[in-house]
């Protein structure tokens, strides 16, 4: 396979996986606002930037989880506590 012929290969393989990730997803890649920064990028230092960028957005959005999942869990509980007639009850009683 000449490298021509390989790099049209390549294409219609890119072009039928966009095509099915939009059919499946209801997005259109190309048209998402990452794609289009990554468009504008003209170095390899451009584009290492804007995959930095997310990549610290990403991590910043999983540590929000390291706070919000033990939160959760002390609320479900004290929800279920005061969800409980006889107890909230008696922890109405302590209160006065």
């Amino acid at each position: 396979m000449n490298d021509q012929s390989g790099s049209l290969h390549l294409r219609v393989l890119f072009e039928a996986a966009l095509e099915d990730y939009k059919q499946q997803t209801g997005i259109e890649l190309a048209k998402h606002p990452l794609a289009e920064r990554l468009q504008d990028c003209n170095s390899v230092e451009s584009v290492t930037a804007i995959l930095r960028e997310q990549a610290q957005d990403f991590k910043e959005f999983r540590e929000k989880d390291k706070v919000l999942n033990p939160l959760k869990i002390v609320l479900t509980v004290l929800h279920r506590l005061s969800s409980t007639t006889d107890l909230a009850q008696a922890v109405g009683l302590v209160c006065l």
